[in-house]
């Protein structure tokens, strides 16, 4: 089952992978210049855009709300950040880069990503720009787009922003005089985004009498969701709130949730959370210790879902590395789990057109439609606190609901994306472990949309037997391409 990543792009893109531009900062493309350009492309086929082109486009239901043909309309674009030394430089040429098109600027500073689609609605902007490279290491940044109404721009857009940029389309005309953009700081962005997330939490419920270790990676979310936390009645213990531009993931976060269970161990607390540089995703560590991922999160929430009758769809929506297991838990329960590749645009496109509300990635990456458009670390971690105080359970009572299937999971340093079908050996090698599997586990070969990697992911029964079959894959893979 290799799934080779770009096999399912609808368009071949140079700039943009599954979760915008991302790059090592100040290292092409993730420089002053080509921020300028995104900022003008960004404005520009804003300008471009009618209602009536992009109508049947999912996410929903168009790019711009406006005819920008003729109109008085001033555009408006919103930008935040996380909490990396570069976000300064990326801050200040995009804004540059859309304001010299004649589009304005609301700048809200370091907020999550989830943060930026909810003020871009909020405020009504017509677009959301976020700098964050998530959970890479602060050398990366990125930069990614959302559409008004708070979903990721379409495939279709960023390749026409590719376009514009190559093509130097973007270089051609300028406005002038009074018609140059302007830029706003806006200063309680925070404030708002935590309304918004109190608001998602049920009225009747308060979260005292739990001790709660938050680990908010030196990210986005240091100030928010402690303050939040703290503010529904929880004990809260918060750690990774200290950035100074360069810790940000660092032996913490959602990369490394040891750091919150050894505090939580310590301090006795119910529950801890580790955040990811942007806080779009979430993962928990139980009273016992241990760590549930993105998969179990989905089970648990699913399954109460189901029994209040507020789940869409009979079922979730999931990617393909998400573990056997959950298809099992939900198969037990009648419900479905719908596959997509890699990549939280894609599940919720899926979402979208097939009227799900529950769906995401087993890194975290949680979706509840009901309450925001993209994955949002802290509305996961304040579902999940409502739910076991509702139902008067630890989380270790409640992650019964679904038993992981053993997973291994290799990265391979590459140097190129080559097709598994050019690769004889590796294509080969991959069959005769499918053969030896027989139907009681799961292939999966594939490239990161954001980093020069091959991930290969075996599930089995035996964790020792698959791990060596990955390890040959692995091998194999790093003779050809390997780097």
């Amino acid at each position: 089952m290799s799934q080779p990543h770009g096999k399912h792009k609808k368009n071949q893109r140079h700039l943009f992978g599954t979760d915008g531009v991302r790059g090592v900062a100040n290292q092409e493309p993730m420089t002053s210049e080509m921020a300028l350009k995104l900022g003008r492309a960004i404005a520009k086929v804003l300008h471009q855009s009618k209602p009536s082109e992009t109508a049947d486009r999912m996410p929903p239901p168009s790019f711009s709300r406006k005819n920008g043909e003729g109109d008085k309309h001033r555009y408006k674009i919103l930008i935040g950040k996380d909490t990396r030394l570069s976000g300064y430089m990326l801050e200040t040429a995009l804004a540059s880069g859309i304001v010299s098109m004649g589009a304005d600027v609301l700048l809200v500073g370091p907020l999550p990503t989830p943060g930026v689609a909810f003020m871009t609605r909020s405020m009504r902007a017509d677009a959301g720009v976020v700098i964050s490279a998530s959970h890479n290491p602060y050398q990366d940044n990125g930069i990614k787009f959302f559409s008004w109404d708070g979903f990721k721009l379409p495939d279709e857009v960023e390749a026409r922003m590719e376009e514009m940029i190559f093509s130097g389309e973007t270089e051609e005309s300028r406005p002038t005089a009074s018609e140059i953009g302007k830029a706003f700081r806006i200063s309680d962005a925070v404030g708002r985004y935590n309304v918004f997330l109190k608001n998602c939490f049920p009225r009747q419920l308060t979260l005292e009498g739990l001790k709660v270790v938050v680990d908010c990676g030196h990210g986005a979310a240091y100030k928010v969701v402690p303050e939040v936390l703290s503010e529904l009645g929880a004990d809260v213990l918060p750690i990774g709130v200290q950035p100074d531009g360069e810790n940000i993931n660092r032996r913490c976060g959602a990369l490394h949730p040891e750091t919150a269970r050894d505090v939580l161990m310590h301090e006795g607390a119910d529950i801890a959370i580790s955040l990811d540089g942007d806080a779009d995703r979430a993962i928990f560590v139980d009273d016992t210790g241990e760590v549930l991922d993105g998969d179990q999160v989905m089970a648990i929430c699913a399954l109460d879902m189901q029994e209040k009758g507020t789940l869409k769809g009979s079922g979730l929506v999931a990617t393909v590395m998400s573990n056997l297991g959950l298809e099992l838990a939900m198969q037990k329960a009648g419900l479905k789990v719908v596959r997509t590749q890699v990549g939280d645009r894609y599940v919720v496109e899926k979402m979208v057109q097939g009227d799900y509300n529950l769906g995401g990635e087993q890194s975290g990456h949680i979706l509840f439609l009901d309450h925001n458009t993209t994955g949002d670390g802290a509305i996961t971690c304040l579902q999940m606190l409502a739910l076991m105080v509702e139902k008067r359970k630890r989380l270790s009572e409640l992650k019964s609901v679904m038993t992981r299937l053993p997973q291994v999971l290799l990265n391979v340093n590459v140097k190129e994306r080559k097709e598994i079908s050019h690769m004889p050996k590796v294509e080969q090698k991959i069959a005769e472990i499918e053969r030896a599997l027989a139907g009681r586990g799961r292939v999966l070969v594939r490239y990161s949309g954001t980093e020069l990697l091959a991930r290969v992911m075996l599930e089995g029964e035996d964790e020792k037997k698959i791990r060596a079959m990955a390890q040959a894959i692995a091998n194999d893979i790093r003779a050809e391409v390997g780097r």
